[in-house]
């Protein structure tokens, strides 16, 4: 248990694995994701959560931990192999504990704040474990910044390209007024119009796309080559399409007025009216009040959790981490699903993919009950709630969201 009383850390461990010929070369314990990129709206339905659930699931930025804790959940577990994603999340747990919510705010809504140093060290680090408060007294600077473009929403591999792509649209293709009227349209036939008369001719060059279609300009956002060969096999068009058509669906298709996931890369921070759950006053003080005792976080493989956990998991959300495994690892990925059937058995479970339909799961080889057993004849999909689901996504860069529960009867 850790100083905070609600966290778990184990010393992360990365030998001659799979996880250091994947996870290992990708992640190098840097911040990929400072803010959540899929969209929880869709996982409170598709869950439906309540007090008698325990959830594992894949940590990320921490922020979706949060709102199931918010929409419910008995018991959140966060796992994630990177210890710094970890270490994100346990600087919310501990800037909540300790600190009212407009520094709270300043700190995770605005993104920066001239005393985000005495903040830290005055009341935050103290309640982190060892790794965190390693990391955090190295980097937090990345809460310092006088200026929009130095926002912690710009920190990170994924924040780094979130920055870039903003100063090419602003600055560089003399987007600025577009972009801000945009943000304020007031509906969504408006947003096409502004798109389509004052924006797409401008924003889409020869130069983007090329920059659009590197590997290495996916792989900082944290798309890796598994993923970026499922998309560009898989969608009409390829990488660069898929990235096009589903900016478009953002922008024509959804309101922008409550899509805080494009928002905060746009402008660099979020407003009270347009944030996570977490990021809210009422929500902030339910966590601060309580909630938070029900948060555990784990340094660690999804598979070696479980199998180090106690049988009765009910929800189990994955986030695509499938996809990384699949093509290079499906021994690590049957393992996975071998802790997940021992441990879960009957559980309800959420995941995504870049691709438009993953035809690797199904034919999976799996031990179960003493036998091997293809995985899908234990999965039971909710194809057309997770269809009508996926067509609201907000963040709408996945290829495909599923709903799956595993029947062990």
């Amino acid at each position: 248990m850790g100083a905070t009383g609600v966290v778990e850390i184990e010393s992360p461990k990365y030998g001659a694995s799979y996880r250091d010929r994947v996870f290992g070369e990708l992640l190098q314990r840097n911040l990929v994701y400072n803010t959540c990129w899929e969209d929880p709206a869709l996982d409170r339905v598709a869950l439906n959560l309540g007090r008698r659930d325990r959830v594992a699931m894949i940590t990320s930025a921490g922020c979706n931990a949060l709102d199931y804790l918010l929409a419910g959940a008995g018991e959140v577990n966060a796992v994630d192999m990177n210890p710094t994603q970890n270490a994100l999340l346990e600087l919310k747990v501990g800037a909540i504990r300790s600190l009212s919510f407009p520094d709270f705010f300043q700190l995770f809504g605005k993104g920066r704040s001239p005393a985000a140093r005495a903040m830290y060290h005055d009341a935050i680090r103290g309640g982190l474990s060892t790794w965190a408060r390693h990391y955090w007294d190295r980097s937090i600077s990345f809460f310092e910044g006088r200026r929009p473009l130095q926002s912690f929403y710009y920190r990170g591999s994924s924040g780094f390209f979130a920055r870039a792509a903003v100063f090419f649209a602003r600055v560089l293709r003399r987007l600025r007024a577009p972009l801000d009227d945009l943000l304020h349209a007031g509906d969504i036939a408006e947003q096409e119009r502004i798109y389509r008369t004052r924006i797409r001719d401008r924003l889409w060059t020869p130069w983007l796309r090329w920059i659009l279609s590197r590997k290495t300009t996916l792989h900082l956002v944290g798309v890796p080559e598994p993923q970026y060969r499922e998309i560009a096999y898989q969608y009409p068009g390829g990488i660069v399409q898929h990235i096009r058509d589903s900016l478009e669906a953002v922008l024509t298709k959804l309101p922008l007025r409550d899509n805080y996931f494009w928002r905060v890369y746009l402008q660099g921070h979020y407003t009270e009216d347009c944030s996570p759950e977490y990021l809210k006053p009422e929500n902030f003080a339910l966590l601060k009040g309580g909630l938070l005792d029900r948060l555990k976080i784990h340094t660690s493989t999804m598979t070696e959790f479980l199998r180090r956990s106690e049988p009765g998991f009910t929800k189990l959300v994955l986030l695509d981490h499938m996809d990384w495994l699949s093509w290079k690892y499906p021994r690590a990925l049957a393992d996975e699903w071998e802790a997940i059937l021992e441990k879960a058995g009957g559980a309800r479970v959420l995941f995504r993919s870049g691709g438009l339909n993953v035809s690797y799961l199904d034919p999976l080889p799996v031990g179960w009950m003493g036998r091997k057993i293809r995985l899908g004849r234990l999965l039971e999909y909710d194809w057309d709630l997770a269809e009508a689901l996926h067509e609201t996504d907000r963040v709408h860069t996945y290829g495909s969201f599923y709903i799956a529960d595993i029947r062990t009867g």
